[in-house]
């Protein structure tokens, strides 16, 4: 193969790789524990939290509402990173891991 072909080939991968890492970008994603929902996006931001049964939460209760929000926030996270790995991982291997 030339160095030319070459080229192309990991040109056409870049905007291949690009295109779906602003699909993922824009993807949201949605986490719970027993409290709460947290919606995060592919990139990694938090969009939304919601408290699930909020008429029964009372003060003595943030300290496990705050647990559940961490919770929650690390589900919603945690699906982002295994949608980038399924999706953008198969392009890992051809960079030596570089991805």
């Amino acid at each position: 193969m030339n160095m030319q072909a070459l080229m192309q080939q990991a040109q056409k991968m870049q905007k291949e790789i690009t295109k779906k890492k602003e699909e993922i970008d824009k993807k949201k994603f949605i986490g719970n524990s027993e409290l709460v929902e947290a919606v995060v996006t592919g990139d990694r931001k938090l969009v939304s939290v919601e408290i699930k049964n909020k008429d029964s939460i009372t003060v003595d209760d943030l300290e496990v509402l705050q647990d559940m929000i961490v919770i929650a926030v690390n589900d919603a996270l945690g699906k982002a990173e295994e949608e980038i790995s399924s999706v953008l991982g198969a392009y890992g291997g051809q960079f030596g891991g570089l991805l």
